[in-house]
């Protein structure tokens, strides 16, 4: 197969890609936070497709970061518009491939995506929407090329994803995320691609409102802290907290909001919490 991206993944730059992509979440966001009660549990020796919505261009960072921690022993892939592919050649290298427009790219996108999935420890990470869309718009419209799969792998589990980027205390956002339960596609396997498709709707929808109800709740006490980022103001208005806190005798936290995960302002930084939140992302 010409461009195959089985054979063009490099596992070491998937690796690398994916520190550089956490040293830039880190720098983003204020934290990045998975919804309780946290990671699908996924069976070893059977494919994996996991179809999200697409908020933003920073979803590929947060999947190629999963993909190399959490789920580092599952080669990860996905696809992405064939233009930005042949501008960034290098992206061949840790699982992209191109997606054409058209009855063609459609075509090679199906052929690409059952020939990943041929690995039965092959992870397929898909934006279905096919565009930015935000998390908001009802009701959630999946391209048609994710029921097609869906209705040509029936050995894969299929898993839902919701993900949102929402301000709550600090100056950066917060970079949210909601897995589904995971199910079987050959439950859908016989079912006409419409309905394929409404199906796969409809789930997705749900974990999206769920997520929605979460960050509503501006609580990190819903989420799993998997990447503590950027914290404070900065500049003269924290200068000013700082020399105002060291005057009163008083500890000087960055944080802008008044309630940090397990109640205590700061705390979060501390070794422990740091080495619990590592076996959060990375597992056991």
């Amino acid at each position: 197969m010409t461009d195959d991206p089985v054979a063009l993944r490099s596992r070491l730059l998937c690796w690398f890609f994916g520190g550089v992509m956490a040293r830039r979440l880190r720098r983003g966001f204020h934290a990045v936070r998975l919804a309780r009660p946290g990671w699908p549990a996924l069976p070893p020796g059977r494919p994996v497709i996991v179809y999200l919505n697409h908020p933003s261009w920073w979803d590929p960072a947060l999947l190629i970061v999963m993909g190399t921690t959490r789920f580092r022993g599952r080669p990860g892939y996905g696809p992405i518009d064939a233009e930005m592919l042949r501008r960034y050649r290098f992206m061949r290298r840790i699982g992209l491939f191109g997606l054409e427009p058209g009855r063609a790219g459609a075509v090679s996108f199906l052929r690409n995506a059952e020939h990943i999935l041929g690995d039965p420890r092959a992870m397929l990470w898909i934006t279905a929407e096919g565009a930015f869309t935000d998390p908001r718009r009802r009701p959630v419209t999946l391209r048609p090329g994710i029921a097609h799969l869906v209705r040509r792998m029936p050995t894969a589990l299929v898993v839902p994803l919701a993900v949102e980027y929402p301000f709550w205390d600090e100056r950066t956002p917060e970079a949210l995320m909601r897995f589904g339960q995971p199910f079987e596609a050959a439950a859908l396997a016989g079912l006409p691609v419409q309905d394929i498709a409404a199906e796969l709707e409809g789930r997705l929808e749900a974990v999206m409102d769920q997520l929605a109800l979460d960050a509503q709740g501006r609580d990190p006490a819903r989420f799993l802290t998997l990447i503590e980022g950027t914290v404070g103001v900065g500049g003269i208005y924290d200068l000013w907290r700082r020399l105002r806190a060291l005057a009163g005798g008083q500890s000087f936290s960055p944080a802008h909001g008044s309630r940090e995960e397990g109640g205590r302002q700061g705390s979060s930084r501390q070794g422990p919490a740091r080495q619990e939140m590592r076996q959060e992302i990375e597992g056991p």
